[in-house]
């Protein structure tokens, strides 16, 4: 262990240290020039290496896999638009899209509405109160996805009738005097990938909290209260002018949510591995590479998945402006 926290740190300084030398020495090769060059050059020179580092681990990859989704499982021959072709004919794959259509659908409105509407009733909790519960609620964030896949599988976990149930779940329906579920293989009406989607929620709800949270405090109180001078009720000032007036930090939590949930991969791999109809899009990637070995196939999934990120991040994009330019 002692090695592991040595080797960390000295790689650490390491990096850090290279970096503070590479861009001193390249600073002071810049002011060497003549001062018109310099002052061109300069912002260059400093934004540079984040340019490289983005066409380096952004930008090839991309290409890359483009490339590699017209090719064969190991890359070795253009098979045309063969592996999208079959993508889009593939029960399983049309079932998989589904299911993470599904998932779009469902997680980020659901996870607005309540971190809303825990931003507003904690809102009007005493200062104490009101960090505390907060701090409650956000703490699954703290959790990794393995970590809360790990802990819900306890609360869906299924014994045999004649055995104790520890799952939360089947705890109540046996003292119930009905028979322990298994929960996860509840394929019906797509229950199980509910049960999934519920982790990535509760994993979720203090992120949209936080920042809902944030823009209520910066809303114009006086506007409020001449909402209720002139007649409106609690609902009404809410979704008449809380809401509008902090209607692009709602979009911007929406957007941000859409966009993991459509990479979502950990709650789905460690809970089902995508059996009993519960893939995404994420996990059909990783068992197509890995375990099939079918590296064509696995890129033409990811290349329609950032096909799909595209419109959604143009979005956010547009909408930042705005905001930007409202200000």
């Amino acid at each position: 262990m002692t090695i592991k926290i040595l080797n960390a740190l000295i790689a650490i300084l390491a990096g850090v240290g290279g970096a503070l030398i590479v861009y001193y020495v390249v600073n002071k090769l810049v002011e060497m020039l003549p001062l018109r060059w310099e002052e061109r050059l300069k912002p260059y020179v400093f934004i540079g290496p984040a340019f490289a580092a983005i066409a380096l681990f952004l930008l090839y990859p991309a290409i890359r896999t483009i490339i590699m989704s017209f090719a064969n499982r190991d890359s070795t021959e253009f098979v045309g638009f063969s592996n999208y072709t079959d993508l889009l004919s593939s029960p399983n794959f049309q079932s998989t899209l589904f299911n993470t259509l599904l998932w779009i659908a469902v997680v980020p409105f659901v996870t607005v509405v309540m971190g809303l509407a825990v931003a507003v009733l904690a809102d009007r909790l005493k200062p104490g109160p009101e960090k505390l519960s907060k701090t409650i609620i956000f703490l699954p964030m703290a959790i990794s996805m393995v970590g809360a896949g790990t802990i819900w599988r306890f609360i869906y976990e299924a014994r045999p009738p004649s055995r104790e149930q520890i799952g939360l779940q089947n705890a109540i329906v046996t003292a119930l005097g009905m028979d322990p579920v298994v929960w996860l293989q509840e394929s019906g009406f797509r229950l199980n990938s509910f049960f999934l989607m519920v982790i990535l929620i509760w994993a979720q709800v203090g992120f949209s909290m936080v920042l809902l949270s944030a823009a209520l405090k910066g809303v114009d109180t006086s506007m409020i209260e001449a909402a209720r001078i002139d007649g409106a009720s609690e609902v009404q000032a809410f979704f008449r002018v809380v809401v509008p007036s902090i209607w692009p930090t709602v979009v911007t939590v929406f957007i941000t949510v859409t966009i993991g949930v459509m990479k979502v991969f950990d709650i789905v791999y460690v809970m089902t591995n995508g059996n009993f109809n519960t893939n995404v899009i994420a996990v059909d990637f990783y068992n197509q590479l890995f375990t099939n070995g079918n590296a064509g196939y696995a890129s033409a999934i990811v290349v329609m998945l950032m096909i799909a990120v595209i419109p959604i991040m143009a979005y956010q994009v547009h909408n930042f402006r705005e905001q930007e330019s409202m200000r």
